[in-house]
């Protein structure tokens, strides 16, 4: 009995050495018939059959449309300026003022792609130099300011809101400061409309 038990052992582990070794060669010949693909950048060609060959949104290789956001800071920021700038100026009944520079514009500006879907957005806030001249008796006096944008977004510029400070108004009296600072509240509408016309064609891009 006790023979007949070793010799049973011996032909077991022969048996599962010989099962183990066929199954690790066959994982090594798997591996070996079916290399890893190699990476290769798309072309432009590439990009313009996939554009051609399906109406998704976004990135060509983004083709299931899953989230894919788009950074548009830099066009954002000089287009603002630029609109803001082309108000020019505005006559009142005591003088008149010009938008001279844009002299703080900031925040963010994004593009978003998520399931096949467009969707964009800003937050921005910024600082407009004007100057002008102020008709006290019969003598014009010229005047500095700025006009502050507190932070505004998209969708929601029916609430803008615009603060103005004189930094250049020494020889004006405290009454003609108080009509200018009221009188330069009218470049609110202006400046909505260009802010207007800004969402309009972020929607487009």
């Amino acid at each position: 009995m006790e023979g007949g038990g070793v010799v049973s052992s011996e032909k077991q582990n022969a048996e599962s050495n010989a099962t183990s070794s066929y199954t690790y060669w066959v994982r090594e010949a798997k591996v070996d018939a079916a290399p890893l693909p190699v990476p290769r950048k798309l072309t432009a060609e590439d990009v313009s059959i996939e554009s051609k060959a399906s109406n998704h949104l976004g990135s060509a290789w983004n083709k299931a449309g899953t989230w894919e956001e788009k950074n548009l800071n830099k066009w954002a920021t000089e287009r603002i300026k630029e609109l803001v700038l082309s108000v020019g100026s505005l006559e009142f009944s005591s003088g008149k003022a010009e938008v001279a520079e844009v002299s703080r514009c900031s925040g963010d500006a994004f593009q978003v792609t998520v399931r096949n879907k467009k969707r964009v957005g800003y937050t921005y806030e910024i600082t407009v130099k004007v100057k002008g001249e102020w008709l006290v008796g019969e003598e014009k006096k010229t005047f500095k300011g700025n006009l502050d944008l507190a932070e505004f977004s998209f969708g929601e510029l029916d609430d803008l809101q615009i603060e103005v400070k004189l930094t250049d108004d020494k020889d004006l009296l405290h009454q003609d400061k108080q009509r200018i600072r009221q009188d330069m509240k009218m470049f609110l509408k202006p400046i909505r409309e260009k802010l207007l016309e800004f969402e309009a064609e972020l929607k487009e891009r």
